[in-house]
């Protein structure tokens, strides 16, 4: 399974839109699940409600501006090998203000997609089209290029 762990809730229809269609075509090949969490402006509580869903038996990926950046091959190769021994990734996307310190040491991984920072919704977007596109890599399936 693949979770989506994130804060705040789309407003935009064609981002819900995206989002939507991707689950779609991602639900071809593996169970994905969005966590939706309230976008709180007490950073303590936001912090507070996204640990409350990060299980130690996930593995877990922060998705932070600081984190490794990867390739979209990476990407794919991660998510295939973490399969291997785990039946559960959590990718975490925090709020406006970010990820904390101890949400981060609860990851055994932390990505970077970009040293740019993008709205909350149209990222998702992005992590979802990555997900597929990890997907076809692996299926050795034409999309990638």
């Amino acid at each position: 399974m693949i979770k989506i762990l994130c804060v705040g809730k789309i407003k935009e229809g064609y981002l819900q839109d995206l989002i939507n269609d991707y689950l779609k075509r991602i639900s071809k090949y593996h169970k994905i699940e969005i966590i939706e969490l309230k976008d709180d402006s007490n950073y303590l509580k936001e912090t507070s409600n996204l640990l409350e869903h990060i299980k130690k038996t996930d593995y877990n990926i922060a998705l932070d501006i600081k984190g490794k950046m990867v390739t979209s091959e990476e990407f794919a190769s991660i998510i295939d090998k973490t399969f291997l021994t785990n039946s559960t990734i959590t990718f975490i996307i925090g709020g406006s203000l970010g990820l904390n310190d101890e949400i981060k040491s609860k990851c055994q991984q932390i990505i970077s997609f970009s040293h740019l920072t993008f709205p909350h919704g149209l990222f998702r977007g992005i992590l979802l089209e990555q997900i597929y596109r990890s997907f076809k890599i692996l299926n050795n399936e034409a999309y990638h290029k």
